[in-house]
């Protein structure tokens, strides 16, 4: 199964994007996510419509952080993103009337919501800033 990335990758373009002055465009940062241009904008497309990043397009345009690390979550960059599933584990439901397979996916259902909720709790305590390193790299020699 292959695991969901864009969070992780889309934290990593936003703290570059505190380390600079000047917009940043979609090739550039794409390029620190290891994929193309229409995927980036499509990424962060949430993030904009959160009001968390600007994109002005043209000459000198470009991604800029349209708030402080400081007053961003990783709950609200989580959110921006759609709320990725969490969790691959699912129920089954092939006999519904079976009062086993009942048990065994309230059980699954009420540990699930009982994990995301302090999941969502955490994120909700951790800002940006917190995620900074003390020397940070330039994205002109990142490796991804």
């Amino acid at each position: 199964m292959n695991k969901d990335t864009r969070l992780s990758g889309v934290l990593h373009v936003l703290l570059h994007l505190s380390q600079v002055s000047v917009p940043l465009t979609s090739e550039a940062l794409a390029n620190t996510m290891g994929t193309n241009p229409a995927v980036l904008r499509r990424t962060m497309a949430g993030l904009r419509n959160s009001g968390y990043v600007h994109a002005e397009k043209g000459h000198g345009g470009g991604w800029t952080l349209a708030r402080p690390l400081a007053e961003i979550t990783l709950l609200d960059v989580y959110a921006a993103l759609g709320r990725p599933g969490l969790f691959a584990i699912g129920s089954r439901n092939a006999a519904p009337d079976c009062r086993v397979e009942r048990a065994v996916n309230t059980a699954l259902s009420d540990t699930m919501a009982q994990a995301e909720a302090l999941f969502t709790e955490r994120f909700g305590q951790v800002t940006l800033d917190t995620l900074l390193p003390a020397s940070p790299t330039a994205l002109s020699v990142h490796c991804h």
